[in-house]
């Protein structure tokens, strides 16, 4: 991918949802919402890729276990950003808080925050 392919800084690139049984949620997205699932090898165990009807993967349920253990069972967006770090600074310095990082996943930064109203998200840095 060439960076002028890449999402603008401030770009939603990635959902997922990390829990403690999600071999049986992403069952329910998917009788519910009409997704297909993939699994996904994590090496001893599988998260899922979910892919919309046309195939296209569009989000990622996870098994809360090892580095996710801490991040909160909720829907989460990733937003990009320059960089993690001095996001994650201002992000406590404008009164919210870090759950989990900054640290790798992947190749790439990332950190969980909440904001000030309470309201969780992901920085990543590409």
């Amino acid at each position: 991918m060439s960076q002028s392919d890449e999402p603008p800084i401030g770009a939603i690139v990635w959902r997922d949802l990390t829990v403690a049984d999600a071999d049986a949620i992403r069952r329910f997205y998917c009788d519910v919402v009409g997704w297909i699932s993939a699994p996904h090898d994590m090496g001893g165990y599988h998260d899922f890729d979910i892919r919309d009807v046309s195939g296209q993967t569009v989000a990622g349920i996870c098994h809360a276990r090892g580095d996710n253990a801490s991040l909160p069972a909720q829907w989460l967006i990733y937003i990009r950003v320059a960089d993690v770090e001095a996001s994650a600074q201002r992000c406590t310095a404008l009164g919210g808080d870090i759950l989990d990082g900054p640290r790798m996943m992947g190749s790439n930064r990332f950190c969980v925050i909440r904001d000030p109203a309470g309201a969780v998200t992901a920085l990543i840095e590409a």
